[in-house]
C-alpha cells in the first residue's frame, strides 16, 4: 500500500484526523487530553498555525488547522504527535491499572493521519458541525457545549477559536 497523498501546496484549512494506536482509548483520561492540548498550543505557536476547531475523543482527534505558509502540515502533525506521545505514555505507564492494558513498547498514535483540504467557508462549517457532534453521537454528552475537550463551547458562545478573517483571500 502506497503512502497517501497529502496536498499542502496551497493555503487551505486542513481537516485532520488521527487515531490512537490499535484504536485504544488512550485519551479517555482527562490528563491525557490536557497533555494533547498543551502540545497543540505549543506547536501552533512554534509553526505559526491557527486552530480553527478541534475535538478530542477517547480514541481519536479531529482538528481544523490553517498555516500562513504552505508545506507545513506534515511537520506540524509529526511534531504534535511526537511531543504529546512522550508525555501521554509516561503518564499512562505511571497509571499501573491502565498500563497493563497495552504493551509498553506500543506507540500511542497510529503512524498516519488523514487530511481533507477545505476550500470554502461552508465546508468549514460542515466539518465543525461534524467534529463537534462526535461526543453527542458517541453518547458522551447530550449537548455539544458540554464536552470540555472541543472547541464547540467557544462557537456556542459566539466566539471563534481562530478562523482568520478573509482566509480565502490571504
Amino acid at each position: 500500500m502506497g503512502k497517501p497523498n497529502v496536498f499542502d501546496n496551497q493555503r487551505h484549512v486542513h481537516f485532520v484526523t488521527f487515531s490512537c494506536y490499535g484504536n485504544r482509548s488512550h485519551l479517555s483520561r482527562d490528563q491525557c487530553k490536557r497533555i494533547l492540548l498543551g502540545a497543540l498550543n505549543h506547536e501552533l505557536e512554534r509553526h505559526r498555525a491557527v486552530c480553527v476547531g478541534f475535538v478530542i475523543m477517547p480514541d481519536h482527534v479531529h482538528v481544523l488547522i490553517w498555516f500562513h505558509e504552505t508545506g507545513k502540515l506534515s511537520s506540524f502533525i509529526r511534531d504534535w504527535k511526537r511531543s504529546s506521545s512522550r508525555s501521554i505514555k509516561l503518564f499512562l505507564l505511571d497509571q499501573s491499572q491502565f498500563a497493563r492494558t497495552f504493551p509498553k513498547e506500543d506507540p500511542i498514535w497510529q503512524k498516519r493521519f488523514y487530511s481533507f483540504e477545505i476550500m470554502t467557508e461552508e465546508k468549514i462549517e460542515e466539518k465543525l458541525t461534524y467534529m463537534h457532534m462526535n461526543p453527542v453521537k458517541k453518547g458522551l454528552v447530550d449537548n455539544i457545549a458540554e464536552w470540555p475537550w472541543s472547541s464547540a463551547r467557544h462557537y456556542d458562545s459566539g466566539k471563534s477559536v481562530g478562523v482568520p478573517i478573509g482566509w480565502l483571500r490571504m
